[in-house]
């Protein structure tokens, strides 16, 4: 398991110094995977958004999916508050960039 960053007090000053305490905050391989799902499920809906303009309904499910199950991970498995509540871009930004290192196996599900 991945050592805890800690927050610090004046928050954080880069994209950078940030990551590294996301990783930390989303060490359980159960969070992790919750957190690829729910993004690919909100990347899929974005896509059908955009391709088809047709149902709108797909916007709404884009974030509702994206941040649902996410958000199951952390109050169930990671037990931890979500960084999307302190940190809303660096935690979109690095949802997306997790989700796409995932993807290439540049980091693993279990830490």
């Amino acid at each position: 398991m991945s050592n805890k960053v800690e927050y610090p007090a004046a928050g954080f000053k880069s994209f950078k110094e940030f990551y590294p305490f996301y990783l930390s905050e989303h060490s359980e391989v159960v969070c992790r995977t919750l957190h690829f799902i729910g993004t690919f499920l909100g990347l899929i809906f974005l896509i059908l958004v955009l391709a088809t303009f047709d149902n709108k309904w797909w916007a709404f499910a884009s974030p509702l999916f994206g941040y649902g199950f996410g958000f199951a991970g952390h109050f169930f498995f990671e037990h931890n508050r979500p960084a999307t509540f302190k940190n809303p871009f660096y935690s979109f930004a690095s949802d997306l960039r997790m989700f796409f290192e995932l993807l290439t196996g540049k980091i693993k599900f279990k830490s």
